[in-house]
């Protein structure tokens, strides 16, 4: 049978894109849904205090992702070029170190999580009103940081081979689940906050099922080996470096939120906190489509690098850009003209909805720029270029947005805080376009680009 990565040297790019894209941003998108369905239950059914109790839980399940996701990505970026390269072998052996890695970051996970939940939840900027239904809604989470690590890598693996339908397939499984079980649990079982996280819990579950009969059952071009798992410095070495990027990112998201809870308590309290909680769900919800695109162009620029195949590199590249500011642009739209509408979807309080919508569109005014953003970070790490995917993944959140946190507050207040995301959107595109008119040989012309060896 012919291998699946194959497909992505010799087929059309605007194909490709899409049947690698799309995928993977109706999955994105379902698994983003759940996070809304939950906000959405909580607030009904717990009240705007359970919203606020998820936002000071959310950083700790921002670094378990950041660890498992900045090794997916990493060893992905590996095994992409590799099987673009025929290197079959090579490519079996970076996911065996993959796994590897995945097991200890869940065990570690696990026990560091339990013996400092209540320190990490007060640093994180829980009040002591928070701090019953955080404790609830995290100690449960934890006992499923197997799950969540092993689904988040394995899914970037099956991604870097071009089967972007298997990966949608394992975010629906989940998606799905978590949908149908957290309102029953949450309101007819009366769990509350711990209904929530059970629900996410159990349907990641099963999705590690549905990952391991994949790799089992002969529909990947890769496959586990025993030997395979024992670790090899090059390559974790490499997969680190090249997935740098992503754990900065997801970790900088972390600790931006765990600054904006500490000005969000000074200047507005708890409510505050409950409301950015909302925003932040919907600023997720409409990024996860740009994610969808970035996750679908990886393997395509990845390949065909490996492949020596640079016309179809900038290709990939320049279509990805035009359908992600075009996404960007009505999501842009949408909220603008209807900021009202979506916070009341969560929320009748008067109070919060004052706050809400204010928050909503200063927050959203420039987020226009996020979409070129998100492509051009992910272009280099698919082409391995650490060092230029590193400092992107950095520059919007903490070269840029935590300090504008902590200083726009003393001159603005609570209105400060909301300033912070549009100002360090404009900053970030500013440097983006620096970065994309130093490579314009990647992006624009298709020239050879300088290799690094794997």
């Amino acid at each position: 049978m012919k291998p699946q990565s194959e497909r992505l040297g010799n087929e059309p790019i605007p194909r490709l894109l899409l049947d690698l894209a799309f995928p993977a941003m109706i999955g994105m998108l379902v698994m983003s849904f759940h996070n809304i369905i939950d906000t959405f239950f909580i607030s009904r059914f717990v009240g705007t205090i359970g919203v606020g109790a998820l936002s000071i839980a959310l950083p700790v399940q921002m670094i378990i992702m950041a660890l498992s996701g900045s090794f997916g990505i990493g060893g992905g970026s590996i095994i992409s070029r590799r099987l673009g390269a025929k290197e079959v072998d090579k490519a079996n052996l970076v996911l065996g170190n993959v796994l590897s890695v995945v097991i200890f970051i869940s065990i570690a996970g696990i026990i560091l999580g339990f013996k400092l939940l209540t320190p990490i939840l007060y640093l994180f900027g829980s009040t002591e009103t928070l701090l019953p239904y955080a404790q609830d809604y995290l100690g449960i989470i934890l006992y499923g940081t197997a799950f969540f690590v092993f689904s988040m890598a394995m899914n970037n693996i099956i991604r870097s081979e071009g089967n972007a339908k298997a990966a949608m397939i394992s975010m629906l499984i989940s998606a799905v689940l978590n949908i149908i079980l957290t309102p029953i649990f949450i309101a007819p079982l009366g769990m509350g906050v711990r209904g929530a996280a059970l629900a996410t819990v159990i349907a990641q579950g099963f999705t590690v099922i549905y990952l391991i009969v994949y790799f089992t059952s002969g529909k990947s071009s890769l496959h586990f080996k025993a030997i395979n798992l024992r670790l090899k410095w090059p390559i974790i070495r490499e997969t680190t470096a090249i997935g740098a990027s992503f754990f900065v990112h997801q970790a900088a998201g972390s600790i931006m939120i765990i600054v904006a809870n500490h000005m969000l308590i000074f200047y507005g309290g708890d409510l505050a906190i409950s409301v950015f909680g909302i925003i932040y769900k919907i600023l997720m919800f409409s990024i996860m489509p740009l994610m969808g695109i970035v996750q679908g162009l990886l393997p395509l620029v990845g390949y065909n690098y490996g492949a020596n195949q640079h016309e179809r590199v900038s290709e990939s590249i320049l279509l990805a850009i035009k359908v992600s500011v075009s996404l960007s642009l009505l999501a842009f739209i949408i909220i603008m003209a209807f900021p009202k509408a979506i916070i009341l979807v969560f929320t009748d309080e008067a109070a919060a909805m004052k706050i809400g919508v204010t928050a909503l569109r200063i927050m959203f005014s420039l987020s226009l720029t996020i979409g070129i953003q998100q492509i051009t970070s992910g272009v280099f790490q698919a082409l391995g270029r650490a060092k230029e995917a590193f400092i992107l993944s950095v520059s919007r959140q903490i070269i840029f947005l935590i300090p504008l946190l902590l200083t726009l507050p003393f001159l603005f207040e609570l209105t400060g805080v909301w300033m912070a995301f549009p100002l360090s959107d404009l900053l970030s595109f500013l440097l983006v376009i620096w970065f994309i008119s130093k490579n314009r040989n990647i992006f624009f012309v298709g020239q050879p680009i300088v290799k690094g060896e794997v």
